[in-house]
């Protein structure tokens, strides 16, 4: 198969890749806060869709930070259809999450199915279930699920990242990808060598493909051709969307808009990945978009020092949005 891969790219081969002035389609995940009582903080979760929605970014729920895992199947519909109801007929993202126990494909099937009717647009959450399939049964298994031509994003982590993670062999993978009603697949190696091999891939076999980079660590790989579906956009969506304007202007401001949402990136989503949530919350509560830094039950937590870093990147980032509004 003739495309280069991202473990043998050397240097020019890499810079040759980078796409300027093209339009990127970013993917935020929405962060779901708490009450003092541990229930769901619905009213803050609606705004933070909205506030995503309108700086030009699609939502995503039922993803990580919104603690899918922890969720019980009412309130994961919920949450669904409060998505629904916020968006009304604007395009949004919800994780299709199913449990260890049953039938996964009728599992997912139902799922999907949920999703769409209330107008989003399904990812297929890892599950135990797709983790242990084999290649033939894995790509079988979304061929299965969109044989009614129901769309998706398929999801491949590593499983350092999230539990039931699974990174697709290249076979895997262009399997997947040439199904049609596959339209894209979040990809979160957290390693550009093989994000970059995915991106040769698609450019190869099927142009029209989205490689959303889940890269937290890496946000700038939007410049390579992916687009993006990531967490840390959660903090402050406005200032992803003015980073994606200026890329497509042509914009040197880029680069230092970027500069601070990729410190961002670094700190927050630091190991252990699982207290990225609680990063998450913290900016949230500094930029006054959460009311507390209250996260689920047993989350592992980051030290409070970090509001300090955390409260240096916000001011820098609210100094950067005030002067691109400024010369807009």
């Amino acid at each position: 198969m003739p495309y280069t891969a991202g473990s043998k790219l050397t240097t020019p081969e890499v810079i040759v890749k980078i796409r300027p002035r093209r339009q990127i389609e970013g993917i935020s995940s929405v962060l779901v806060s708490f009450c003092e009582d541990g229930s769901i903080d619905f009213d803050t979760l609606a705004e933070n869709i909205l506030r995503t929605a309108d700086a030009g970014l699609t939502p995503a729920v039922n993803m990580e930070l919104g603690y899918v895992q922890r969720l019980t199947p009412k309130e994961r519909r919920q949450v669904l259809a409060l998505a629904s109801d916020v968006m009304v007929a604007q395009p949004f993202v919800c994780g299709a999450y199913v449990s260890d126990n049953g039938d996964g494909i009728n599992m997912y099937r139902e799922a999907m199915d949920e999703i769409t009717q209330d107008g989003g647009l399904p990812v297929l959450f890892p599950s135990k279930h797709l983790s242990s399939l084999d290649s033939a049964g894995l790509v079988a298994t979304f061929e299965a699920l969109t044989k009614d031509n129901q769309p998706l994003i398929a999801y491949e982590v590593d499983s350092s990242v999230l539990p039931n993670g699974r990174l697709f062999t290249r076979e895997e993978f262009h399997g997947i990808m040439a199904i049609p009603s596959v339209k894209g697949i979040r990809h979160k190696s957290l390693s550009r060598r093989m994000e970059w091999e995915r991106l040769s891939m698609r450019d190869y076999a099927r142009p029209d493909f989205k490689i959303y980079s889940g890269n937290d660590l890496a946000i700038d790989m939007m410049m390579y051709g992916s687009d993006y579906f990531l967490s840390v956009s959660a903090c402050c969506p406005q200032a992803f969307a003015m980073r994606d304007r200026y890329w497509k202007e042509g914009d040197a401001r880029f680069y230092e808009v970027n500069d601070v949402l990729q410190s961002l990136g670094m700190f927050a989503f630091r190991p252990p990945f699982e207290s990225s949530r609680h990063s998450v919350t913290q900016m949230l509560r500094i930029r006054a978009r959460v009311d507390s830094d209250l996260t689920a039950p047993e989350e592992i937590r980051r030290s409070e020092s970090d509001l300090e870093i955390l409260t240096k990147i916000s001011e820098r980032l609210d100094y950067l949005l005030h002067i691109g509004h400024m010369h807009s």
